[in-house]
């Protein structure tokens, strides 16, 4: 019988199970990143970095609901697009709202200007329509799951005047 510790398939999904703690889905980014290194023998580069990341978030006096707005202002100025969408969604699924979100673009407007504003309003945008067309589901029989949390909160916000 082969332990924990020496399945490879079961240390994978260890770290997938990090990511959707965290952020309430594993990207498709770290799937790649688990793929390759499965295949090449370097999953323990991956166990170290989700190690790494797991100490810097959760041994943090910011907690996780601030954590993910900050990385999502980082990345927004940075103008990361699809990494500042991930950590959104992981705003949301740590407790923020709709409001945080539109206050850390309106914050990247003044530390870094149109762009970066424009991108987080975009991705506010995103998150509420998905959460609208969440809710049409729900309400035609579609199904909750796990984030449904997420989408409750999106949901919530949906309304509101963007």
């Amino acid at each position: 019988m082969t332990s924990t510790a020496d399945d490879p398939a079961r240390r994978a999904e260890a770290v997938r199970e990090r990511h959707r703690t965290t952020l309430g889905a594993v990207p498709a980014g770290v799937e790649a990143r688990l793929g390759l290194a499965l295949a090449h023998g370097r999953l323990h580069t991956e166990e170290a970095l989700a190690e790494l990341r797991h100490i810097v978030l959760t041994d943090n006096a910011l907690g996780g609901r601030v954590q993910q707005l900050v990385h999502f202002g980082q990345l927004l100025a940075l103008g990361r697009a699809d990494p500042a969408r991930i950590h959104a969604r992981g705003a949301l699924h740590a407790g923020a709202d709709i409001a945080d979100l539109i206050g850390v673009a309106e914050t990247a407007l003044i530390t870094a200007g149109v762009p970066a504003y424009a991108l987080g309003i975009e991705t506010v945008v995103e998150l509420a329509g998905a959460g609208a067309e969440a809710e049409a589901q729900a309400g035609a029989g579609g199904e909750s799951g796990a984030g449904a949390g997420v989408e409750a909160r999106v949901e919530g916000a949906a309304g509101r005047r963007l």
